[in-house]
């Protein structure tokens, strides 16, 4: 074994350790979530805005101390600077805040798997949009998806809805907000980095949406169960999951870490079951499998 190979097998297993640790942050914040708004009482309208506000702060500082005035740069260019406040408002908090209110009418769960179908509404949006046929594992992963939605949604019963019309309707909305988070800012990402783009598009979202709701405005009892979570939240379940992603992206690459990230919803469910004491029947079971087993059909295949 050469020098070179000897050195990149302990940084390969540092980066699958760095981008599964993510998803699971990631995965726990949204249990996190569904504690402090089914529990506490508070709802996406005061902890979206507050949650974004914070986290978009404290990551562009991170970015000022690594990168200086680098930071205001993308406001230099007029394109790039409308194209990240257009990502502030309709990709990031709309990804967060119909995802956070699909957790308050479900669970964590529920919530994250059907956000995933955000992947599938993707190859259906690059098909449209050059023309092309998706191939035949990209139409297999579309139809596990609308199957693995049905599944959660009826549990097999088609008369009738498993989940409340408001859960599948914030799911399904979230999948969108998230297609739309991950297809609208690809220039800007390739440009200037995911960091400075999500701690802006983290602090225009979080300014937008609390002129639109007014956190201050709204009762709130704040006690330690609260800061405790909201400080996960914010600081685990946003920032280190986050830097600890991409980080191990470095390592192992955006295929491979996209397939890790997908422990999100996985590391969602159980938390939810362990932590929360929710239950999931087999239907839910099979719906989870159907959507999650998309993700590796659509990076294992042809990536467009």
């Amino acid at each position: 074994m050469t020098e070179l190979e000897m050195t990149a097998v302990p940084n390969l297993k540092k980066g699958c350790i760095l981008t599964l640790f993510g998803g699971i942050l990631w995965g726990l914040s949204g249990t996190c979530g569904q504690y402090l708004m089914q529990s506490k009482g508070l709802t996406s309208d005061w902890l979206i805005p507050i949650r974004l506000l914070l986290a978009g702060m404290i990551l562009l500082t991170i970015c000022f101390i690594k990168d200086g005035k680098k930071v205001f740069q993308i406001f230099k260019n007029p394109k790039d600077g409308l194209d990240v406040l257009i990502f502030g408002m309709f990709g990031m908090s709309m990804c967060q805040y119909t995802y956070f209110t699909a957790i308050s009418q479900s669970n964590a769960g529920t919530a994250t798997v059907l956000q995933y179908i955000g992947p599938v509404l993707i190859v259906i949006y690059v098909s449209l949009k050059t023309g092309k046929r998706p191939d035949k594992i990209e139409v297999f992963a579309v139809g596990l998806a609308i199957v693995g939605t049905v599944l959660l949604a009826t549990h097999g019963k088609l008369n009738s809805l498993a989940i409340s019309n408001k859960a599948l309707f914030w799911g399904l909305c979230s999948a969108v907000a998230l297609a739309v988070y991950t297809v609208q800012p690809g220039a800007i990402l390739t440009k200037y980095g995911s960091m400075i783009v999500t701690g802006w598009g983290m602090l225009i979202g979080g300014i937008i949406l609390c002129l639109f709701f007014r956190p201050w405005t709204l009762a709130v009892t704040v006690d330690g169960g609260v800061i405790g979570g909201l400080t996960y939240i914010i600081l685990f379940g946003t920032i280190v999951a986050f830097v600890a992603y991409l980080e191990g992206v470095k390592w192992v690459g955006p295929k491979r870490g996209s397939l890790f990230a997908s422990v999100e919803p996985v590391s969602a469910t159980l938390f939810s079951a362990l932590l929360l004491k929710v239950g999931f029947g087999l239907m839910d079971l099979l719906g989870f499998a159907c959507i999650i087993s998309t993700i590796f059909l659509l990076t294992l295949g042809k990536r467009r």
